[in-house]
């Protein structure tokens, strides 16, 4: 059994993963796990992944979880341009930098904004307070600011004159906000072109393809009293 690849294009470190693969030509079974109807907390997911999250990765006996991990393990072992995860010291040391910080900070914004402004209200049937909702936005609102600021400053990428994992990893987290309705990118010039480069560096139909399920997010139908039952503990915990 060759590379296998479990993920729901919902959640933003499955869509790095998915386009790094993609964009990279690397081969691999696509293994689909429906957040949203609880598959990840199935029995036959666990023997994969015991912390029942996606993405997940499987390569023959191997199995490995996290995002990070699993996009550091292909730029490993396929052969991708060095631009992704450079040889140069201090240039590899800039998207360490990046991925080590964005785990509580942007990815927390972005997975909150999307969850207060659509995910509760519309999916879940559960009212979010105007208090909580502009707080959670104005916490996005100061991790946006430290992206440009401290990461991107005024280079094409936030590591260096090239794309690199760093960049799939915070657009990947940016489009959250955005399939929530959020200007993310609105009064953000610097932020914008960033957005517009990293887009034409993956490609826009790939870009497109692996955000098309978060940018209808505002469609979702509303859940079923089980699939509620069963999301809202598991989210309440994840975005406390």
């Amino acid at each position: 059994m060759g590379l296998e690849l479990y993920l729901d294009l919902l959640s933003q470190p499955c869509r790095a993963v998915y386009i790094f693969a993609k964009k990279n030509g690397i081969p691999f079974e696509l293994r689909t796990v429906d957040l949203i109807k609880g598959q990840n907390l199935s029995d036959a997911f666990a023997r994969v992944n015991p912390l029942k999250k996606v993405p997940a990765l499987k390569d023959g006996d191997f199995t490995l979880s996290e995002s990070v991990a699993i996009l550091l393990y292909l730029t490993h072992k396929y052969k991708v341009p060095d631009y992704w995860y450079p040889q140069d010291l201090q240039a590899r040391a800039r998207v360490d930098e990046y991925l080590a910080w964005q785990h509580t900070t942007l990815r927390r914004s972005c997975l909150r904004a999307l969850w207060h402004k659509v995910m509760f209200p519309v999916f879940l049937g559960e009212p979010v307070s105007p208090q909580t909702l502009a707080a959670t936005l104005a916490e996005l609102d100061v991790n946006l600011q430290l992206l440009e600021n401290k990461f991107l400053q005024n280079k094409a990428f936030l590591a260096g004159p090239h794309i690199s994992l760093a960049d799939l990893v915070a657009i990947t987290e940016l489009m959250h906000p955005v399939g929530a309705g959020c200007q993310v990118f609105e009064g953000r010039p610097k932020l914008a072109a960033w957005r517009n480069r990293v887009e034409a560096a993956v490609g826009e139909d790939l870009f497109q393809e692996a955000h098309d399920i978060i940018l209808k997010a505002k469609d979702l139908p509303p859940a079923d009293p089980t699939t509620k039952q069963k999301l809202l503990p598991r989210v309440l915990a994840m975005i406390q």
